[in-house]
């Protein structure tokens, strides 16, 4: 041992909001007291939540008041940074359909939503990992219409 045991994770789930064919994208906006950026449903995992995805519907709650979404999935990608507390914080990636476009019950977390198309959505994203993550959302929903499109 050198004395100073390593900080353990902090694991953090982000949700990517979405609806329809072509899909629109619902993000948040941060209020002016977060620099009024627009970013995910996102949120830190905590010792309650049984795995990442109810971490990510306690978030998604929370922050939006949604609590029916019609599919909830991991879109496999993950990002690691320095938290603001001095440990390693992990996002973990989820695609979340929604059944209809509906105004979200934000949270003081948000002051403004938007339904926004996926060009749109990517240009209004502060960080640049939720930008990959909307894009990687996008190419996993394009293949999915392109396999369940019929043959002609």
């Amino acid at each position: 041992m050198t004395g100073r045991e390593p900080l353990a994770v902090q694991e953090c789930v982000e949700g990517y909001l979405y609806h329809g064919r072509p899909p629109r994208f619902l993000i948040l906006r941060r209020p002016p007291e977060r620099d009024r950026i627009w970013v995910p449903v996102s949120g830190k995992v905590e010792p309650s939540d049984r795995d990442f995805e109810a971490a990510l519907r306690r978030e998604l709650a929370e922050e939006t008041g949604i609590v029916d979404p019609t599919r909830v999935f991991p879109i496999d990608w993950e990002v690691e940074f320095d938290g603001p507390d001095g440990r390693r914080w992990r996002l973990h990636g989820f695609g979340v359909e929604l059944p209809r476009e509906a105004a979200p019950e934000l949270s003081r977390e948000h002051d403004a939503s938007a339904w926004l198309d996926l060009r749109e959505a990517i240009s209004r994203l502060h960080y640049p990992d939720n930008r990959d993550a909307l894009e990687r959302l996008a190419r996993i929903l394009e293949k999915e219409a392109a396999s369940s499109a019929p043959n002609l």
